[in-house]
């Protein structure tokens, strides 16, 4: 059974940290692009970031700088490093993947409505609050 599976979301002032990872079963990781998207309330899914099979990564703009993500075939895992954390992080996050790098990486730096979010394989989520 192909599983994606979040964790490390949580409650967190701003200006503090956290780190997401995202674990594959089923699959292996290492041929796919993998990436994160959230949503927040009321709002639509957005790309946040996205690491490629041969270690290509790819950022939004509003999160450039501050989150860094990476991988470790070894282990299946994907983590999203997220530093100097604002009020706007507050989403749920989730982990997909896809086996064409480009499925990814352009709602990742363009966001529109219209993306196509379509990807082979979505986690659960895991909610991020950034609250005083």
């Amino acid at each position: 059974q192909v599983q994606l599976v979040e964790s490390g979301g949580g409650t967190v002032q701003p200006g503090g940290s956290l780190r997401l990872s995202c674990v594959a079963s089923g699959f292996t990781m290492d041929s796919y692009t993998v990436g994160w998207f959230r949503q927040a309330p009321e709002k639509g899914r957005e790309g946040v970031s996205c690491i490629t099979s041969d270690d290509r990564t790819y950022y939004a703009d509003s999160v450039k700088g501050r989150f860094t993500i990476s991988r470790d075939n070894a282990k299946n895992t994907v983590y999203l490093e997220m530093n100097s954390l604002k009020f706007d992080d507050s989403a749920v996050y989730y982990c997909t993947a896809d086996r064409l790098d480009y499925r990814l990486i352009h709602p990742v730096l363009i966001h529109n409505d219209k993306n196509s979010l379509d990807f082979d394989y979505w986690g659960q989520g895991a909610r991020v609050t950034v609250s005083s």
